[in-house]
């Protein structure tokens, strides 16, 4: 199962029952997340890089999703408090990140539990414009 490193807690998620979107602000994109539609196996299930890469949306993530770095940082603009909380090896990989705002989330971890439309910024240093095609 993606999202699982044998070191750290498992999170405790409530995973979506419904339907919700994710705008992708500085993308300029939107998806419809449905809670049983495709999985990309990446992060944790129903997490925002496995949303976001099932529906082609690229956010790098050099550990593979498992917790183990800091690549797949993210702003929630909004809807944060719809998402699973943070635990402390999340926390600690935060750390490393870059220009970390109170918003700041690593997207394999943070998973939405659809209550609420979320808005995520992936910061533009986070980008592959190679991989993304822009």
């Amino acid at each position: 199962m993606g999202g699982t490193n044998p070191y750290i807690e498992k999170p405790r998620v409530e995973k979506a029952s419904r339907r919700f979107k994710i705008t992708f602000v500085n993308l300029g994109k939107t998806i419809e997340v449905d809670p049983n539609g495709p999985s990309s196996g990446t992060g944790l299930s129903g997490s925002i890089l496995d949303v976001a890469l099932a529906a082609g949306i690229d956010i790098d993530h050099a550990c593979g999703g498992v917790c183990a770095c800091s690549t797949c940082h993210v702003w929630v603009k909004q809807g944060l408090s719809t998402c699973s909380p943070a635990t402390d090896a999340e926390n600690d990989m935060l750390d490393l990140a870059p220009d970390l705002k109170p918003s700041s989330r690593l997207s394999c971890q943070c998973v939405p539990n659809g209550q609420e439309d979320l808005v995520v910024e992936i910061p533009s240093w986070n980008r592959n414009l190679v991989r993304e095609g822009q």
